[in-house]
């Protein structure tokens, strides 16, 4: 395995299912498909991050979380972008919970127009948070990361 760039993140968008219907989405709904080559080609990079996004991971959670469960066995920091809230998440399905135990990090929230900033590191939108999920997990409610890189001040 080639030695892993700490700032190298690679996006995943492996499919584009979502229930949301969020305003001004560009989304089409389709359902998550595995790939099984695609942890050897992660291994193969030198990605040390990997990042889920759109449609919505949690609408495919069962997928989503069998890979972030081999990435995280692997190494690699996961996190994933949703449009519901950690909140929403805690009372979700049971593959809605699986997917958060195995994340790192979750920005959270659906994308809100009237809100939209780009002055937000990693956000669209002011209304979405960047939460520690371990530390959420633990604590039972939303913590927010207090990660410089992940606050942009690298």
């Amino acid at each position: 395995m080639k030695p892993k760039k700490p700032l190298k993140r690679l996006l995943l968008k492996l499919g584009t299912k979502c229930n949301l219907s969020c305003p001004h989405c560009h989304q089409v709904m389709k359902s998550f498909s595995e790939h099984p080559r695609l942890i050897e080609w992660i291994k193969e990079q030198d990605f040390a991050r990997i990042t889920f996004s759109g449609g919505e991971p949690f609408a495919q959670a069962e997928g989503y979380a069998k890979l972030a469960r081999l990435l995280k066995e692997a190494g690699y920091e996961v996190a994933s972008y949703s449009g519901y809230t950690f909140e929403q998440l805690l009372c979700g399905t049971p593959g809605q919970k699986e997917l958060l135990r195995h994340i790192d990090v979750l920005i959270d929230g659906p994308f809100i127009q009237a809100e939209k900033s780009l002055e937000v590191p990693f956000r669209g939108s002011k209304n979405q948070r960047i939460l520690d999920v371990p530390a959420s997990l633990a604590a039972g409610k939303a913590v927010e990361t207090t990660s410089k890189r992940w606050l942009g001040e690298y």
